[in-house]
């Protein structure tokens, strides 16, 4: 916090410092209040910090965390055993009158006073027994735990903090750092993890960002985002709209000379050693005889593969494999796909543009050319990004993307597997530790983080961490998190939907939030299997059965008289 001027107001007492806690960076207060302390709350004592080069001593504002609250007083135990008289009546006659008989011991951990350059600066001076503490207040929390105000440029309002009243301390999240070092939403089945991806995004599209952002929805959720488009809490004061482009399945077209061997191997099941052999001489063959043409189609590499498996005996008579006929049988399923194509492709400008949100809905294709898919787009756009950054792309090329990006990728775990062999992991990687040079962010969204790679949740500097109950994944959290606290670690359990522990690189200082409501439709509930079921027997429906399952009638035989028809 800044220093005090002189005559500013005071923030109410709410209790007594005792001494220092169990290390150097906590101490202890008292305190008889037991509604407003609470686990994650702030606080601060004051400190006077000594004059230098001649200026004048000024009060410091010492803000910490409460991270631990014990009671120490309270009724004798003696008064709760007789539930037949108020615990009041009976402590008035033994004596103990107090207003507020309870007594709580707090544990706070010391952040120091914020410096907007510096960020925390920690005095490393624990306040004196007998130092009054007082309550942070919301005006004062709203201007130090928040990188960026309210509807400023590079601006995220995602909620509120949690432990205030709704509204009253904005938590608003810093873009720039939110994509340039990538971010995590890790949240349980239910928890409101693509609720809150859709917060964000919304937020990445309003006029003082206009993001550039593609969308990888293995489960078509992100669909409802098209309500963008018109609603006027997107239009800008000089006519910017968002743009949403919803790609289903039909539209995904990969050129299959993007590809590489390993993304091939993917595709093609049961391959032998024998046939892995031969495969990549094929891509070795396709490579040097297109001579830096890599619009080659999968009728190039079956004569490839031939190529690689045939031999030459000690009298020049060339011999085939047994090889390659399996190998150009795979490969044919290959041609045949809806999704790989020899000439059609997604571009890096086609799928990214400032101020348009690209979703490409995945929910209808395999999970092993869901990878593949992903792997090709991921590498085309890392390869776009850099080469444009460098100067090797010219504005005439297909692939020149001369601004930052930002990618979303749900069920994360599924596309950097932990210890699965995983074709989009390496690339991944890539993009996670070099990416932000070239202004390519990455966000990566689970539900098991305990089965996300290790190395790939480490790169990531922003988190947003809702109800986990599994051991694993808690577990996972401690060691691959490091932003948030234990303490708010602890709360992992005990959050509800659309609560959220933001910590990291977006924030000075991990807060517990609560997600503000969409602007546009959530498009990831759950069905109401019993109220489907019940109206599966709604009498227009069990009528409408029955008409569907009755037997034809009859035609009826014509009446006829010596061999002629009388009708």
């Amino acid at each position: 916090m800044n220093p005090s001027p002189p005559g500013s107001p005071v923030n109410p007492i709410i209790g007594t410092v005792k001494g220092p806690g169990e290390d150097g960076n906590q101490y202890l207060f008292i305190t008889t209040e037991n509604r407003q302390v609470r686990i994650g709350e702030f606080v601060y004592y004051q400190w006077q910090e000594p004059s230098r080069n001649g200026s004048a001593p000024f009060q410091r504002q010492i803000l910490g965390k409460i991270s631990g609250r014990r009671l120490t007083e309270h009724f004798p135990d003696r008064i709760f055993a007789d539930t037949e008289t108020s615990p009041e009546v009976i402590a008035a006659l033994v004596g103990f009158t107090y207003a507020n008989p309870e007594l709580y011991e707090v544990t706070v951990d010391v952040m120091g006073y914020f410096d907007p350059n510096l960020g925390f600066i920690n005095p490393r001076r624990a306040p004196d027994p007998g130092a009054k503490v007082y309550w942070a207040g919301d005006q004062q929390l709203q201007g130090i735990l928040n990188k960026k105000t309210v509807a400023s440029v590079g601006s995220a309002e995602v909620g509120y903090l949690l432990l205030r009243e709704p509204g009253a301390v904005p938590v608003v999240l810093d873009v720039k750092e939110l994509v340039s070092t990538h971010m995590a939403i890790l949240a349980g089945t239910g928890s409101g993890k693509s609720y809150t991806a859709g917060v964000l995004i919304e937020e990445m599209m309003r006029p003082y960002n206009r993001a550039a952002v593609l969308i990888f929805d293995p489960h078509g959720e992100y669909g409802t985002l098209s309500e963008l488009r018109g609603h006027p809490a997107f239009r800008g004061d000089d006519g910017y709209q968002p743009q949403v482009k919803i790609l289903a399945p039909k539209d995904i077209r990969i050129r299959i000379s993007s590809l590489d061997y390993y993304d091939v191997l993917t595709l093609l099941p049961n391959m032998s050693d024998r046939q892995q052999s031969i495969l990549n001489k094929a891509f070795a063959l396709i490579y040097k005889h297109r001579k830096g043409d890599f619009q080659w189609d999968v009728h190039d590499l079956i004569a490839a593969v031939h190529e690689a498996d045939t031999q030459v005996d000690e009298e020049g008579n060339e011999k085939s494999g047994s090889s390659a006929p399996a190998l150009e049988w795979k490969l044919d399923r290959l041609a045949r796909s809806d999704y790989f194509h020899p000439s059609l492709h997604l571009t890096p400008p086609d799928l990214l543009q400032p101020g348009q949100v690209t979703v490409l809905q995945m929910n209808q294709i395999s999970q092993e050319e869901q990878q593949v898919i992903c792997a090709a787009l991921l590498r085309q756009v890392y390869q776009a990004r850099m080469n444009t950054a460098t100067g090797i792309l010219t504005p005439d090329s297909e692939n020149y993307l001369p601004y930052p990006i930002f990618t979303l990728i749900e069920e994360a775990h599924r596309f950097a597997a932990a210890h699965e062999p995983s074709r989009c992991k390496q690339i991944l990687r890539t993009i996670l530790s070099e990416g932000r040079k070239f202004g390519l962010g990455v966000g990566l969204i689970t539900q098991r983080p305990g089965k996300l790679d290790s190395d790939v949740l480490s790169q990531c500097m922003s988190q947003f961490l809702m109800r986990i109950v599994n051991p694993v994944d808690q577990d996972s959290l401690k060691h691959g998190v490091e932003a948030a606290g234990r303490d708010l670690l602890q709360e992992l359990p005990s959050l509800t939907k659309g609560q959220v522990i933001v910590a990291g690189a977006c924030v000075n200082t991990p807060v517990l939030c609560q997600i503000r409501q969409r602007l546009t439709k959530h498009g990831g509930n759950t069905l109401d299997a019993p109220d489907l079921w019940q109206q599966h027997f709604q009498a227009h429906r069990v009528q409408e059965r029955e008409i569907k399952q009755a037997p034809l009638a009859p035609r009826p035989r014509g009446t006829s008289r010596k061999g002629r028809s009388i009708e």
